[in-house]
């Protein structure tokens, strides 16, 4: 058995790469309309290097005929054929150009932002776990560098396609017409540059999926070294991070190394093929001259077909070379698009909304191998105050996590208002709710911007009196430019329990009916978190909360304590309830006044 696995290891490589080659040929396809308008152009050139040694081994003749038999008239002879030459190579070139242009500024920017586009929106679509599970680096990189080096197989497909294959057998045909005996060489070496160049660049596919894949690395490293700046310096670790980064780079560009020599040794191979397709078409036409009379005009003819041979010899070589480092990106990307994307029904929320939430004996697990949710059954009634508390790791973040729908539960059902949530779109049941998190969250922009993010329809009176209710009017006014103060995560302009003041605006002025609330009041001083706690109390006023509770001191108010243990409700009650049991909740609360 281990041997047939083996055995069709290679034969499904093979059907992966092709499968890859279609891939990118239908997204070139998006583009259909430009590439076609390319291929013109393309055809056009191919006309106009057909044309010049036609042109010039007219004028060949005629200079030897000149020359054995010497005539007045010469130039003006010559003069139409060198002007229809000169022209000839003013329109390839304009031709080329224009082709280039047209590649970079359109295809390639259509292409580009089409992609990332949907790279985008697959992201939307995709469940929280993936993000959670993979570097935000590594994401970038995909939708930069690796987009990025897609966009270039296009320049290889028309190459490849077009100027490549069509022009090598217009040129072949041209020479058979031309002189079938010179052009037998030509012809026969042909087919092998075009095997050497495909062979090598098939073993630097290896490298190049290595490349790209290390390069994802380097940028998920070094966005979670900067991002976490501080405490890289606060540990002194820098010098571990320098040489972490220092290898993978190492890699990165011992892989990039190789993959660049096997394609790029792929041009010399060519170019030593077609020499000797050029020195054989030069010893058999000097021969045909003196044996056969064969007009010197028709070999120069010959002889620069087979040098205009190696021109398209080469773009081939370097798309089939390219093609491989194109595909190491291309997989990444098509990984990603491929994703499964989680299930979203488009049922609806009651309008307007209680508040009353139901778990039915709800099961999950972040691993299948490790439960931690298990048979949890709570009801919550509208208005009411719901503290869940708990050890590290007791699941009190989890329900967070269930209730805003990031993670689907395994088994049971959790009711909102009698209608079970999973027969809900995602975006209705999160309009249920706002949250205040421990952690804030501020984008770089206005204050008055950051507060209306939930609602940005906001009028900025409504902006204004929320924050007044929040207890952040006062020290946004103090900001050199007020409410229109440009600020981010990383603002020194305004403290951490100034950035936890707005998060609680920005939580007033959406006006959901459901609250999650993760203790705020961790690492500010005395007197903002007391302002903190008046403004979480304003806030919750005539909603359904939800407290994941860290301090037990802040929520004795609750109307309803659930004590969570390794996923499972072990206590419920009130907190003068929960005491007077001397249960788990009492050895909880105790603890943190003896620490």
């Amino acid at each position: 058995m281990k041997k047939t696995e083996t055995t069709n290891k290679p034969a499904e490589k093979r059907r992966l790469i092709d499968e890859t080659l279609l891939r990118l040929l239908s997204e070139v396809r998006r583009i259909r309309g430009w590439i076609l308008l390319s291929a013109f152009l393309c055809l056009l050139l191919i006309g106009c290097a057909v044309a010049s040694p036609e042109i010039l081994g007219r004028l060949v003749d005629r200079l030897y005929a000149w020359a054995r038999e010497p005539e007045p008239g010469l130039a003006a002879s010559l003069l139409p054929g060198v002007c229809l030459l000169f022209a000839v190579y003013a329109l390839r070139e304009a031709l080329s150009y224009g082709n280039t242009y047209l590649l970079n500024n359109v295809v390639t920017r259509f292409f580009t932002s089409g992609l990332r586009v949907r790279l985008s929106e697959k992201l939307c679509r995709l469940p929280v776990s993936y993000m959670d599970k993979t570097p935000a680096g590594d994401i970038i990189d995909r939708m930069q560098d690796d987009v990025s080096t897609m966009a270039d197989t296009i320049y290889g497909i028309v190459e490849i396609l077009l100027t490549g294959f069509l022009q090598m057998a217009v040129i072949a045909v041209i020479l058979f017409l031309t002189d079938w005996r010179m052009a037998i060489p030509v012809v026969l070496f042909s087919p092998l540059s075009v095997f050497l160049s495909a062979k090598m660049a098939t073993l630097g596919e290896k490298h190049w999926d290595k490349h790209f894949d290390l390069g994802g690395k380097l940028t998920s490293l070094a966005e979670e070294a900067y991002t976490n700046y501080p405490a890289t310096k606060a540990f002194n670790r820098e010098e571990t991070l320098q040489k972490k980064y220092d290898e993978l780079s190492r890699r990165h560009q011992q892989s990039g190394i190789f993959g660049n020599f096997l394609s790029s040794i792929v041009q010399p191979v060519i170019i030593f093929v077609d020499a000797l397709a050029y020195i054989a078409v030069a010893i058999l036409g000097g021969w045909l001259i003196l044996r056969r009379g064969v007009p010197v005009g028709t070999v120069v003819t010959v002889i620069l077909f087979a040098r205009q041979l190696s021109s398209p010899l080469e773009n081939i070589a370097f798309g089939l070379s390219y093609v491989q480092e194109v595909k190491g990106a291309a997989k990444r990307v098509f990984t990603l698009l491929d994703l499964p994307e989680e299930e979203d029904p488009k049922g609806t929320a009651a309008v307007p909304a209680e508040g009353r939430v139901v778990f039915e004996h709800v099961d999950f697990s972040y691993d299948p191998e490790k439960p931690l949710i298990r048979d949890l059954s709570m009801e919550v009634q509208p208005g009411q105050k719901v503290a869940v508390v708990g050890p590290t790791g007791a699941g009190k973040t989890t329900i967070v996590n269930l209730l805003m729908r990031f993670y689907d539960i395994g088994s049971g059902r959790i009711l909102i208002d009698g209608k079970d949530v999973s027969e809900l779109s995602r975006a209705e049941s999160r309009r249920l709710f706002a949250m205040v998190l421990q952690d804030t969250w501020l984008f770089k922009g206005t204050v008055a911007e950051n507060v209306s993010y939930g609602c940005p329809d906001a009028s900025r009176e409504e902006i204004e009196r929320v924050c007044a209710e929040a207890y952040c009017d006062s020290f946004i006014r103090r900001l050199p430019q007020g409410y229109d103060t440009v600020i981010s995560e990383d603002s020194t302009a305004v403290s951490a329990g100034q950035k936890q003041l707005l998060t609680i605006a920005r939580a007033m002025l959406a006006d959901r009916p459901l609250l999650i609330l993760d203790e705020a009041t961790s690492n500010v001083d005395t007197r903002t978190e007391l302002l903190i706690q008046k403004a979480m109390d304003r806030l919750m006023g005539g909603r359904t909360c939800f407290v994941i509770a860290h301090r037990l001191s802040t929520i004795v108010d609750a109307d309803v304590i659930l004590v969570l243990r390794d996923g499972q409700i072990v206590e419920q009650g009130t907190h003068r309830d929960l005491l007077a049991r001397g249960g788990f909740y009492a050895e909880l609360f105790n603890s943190q006044y003896q620490i």
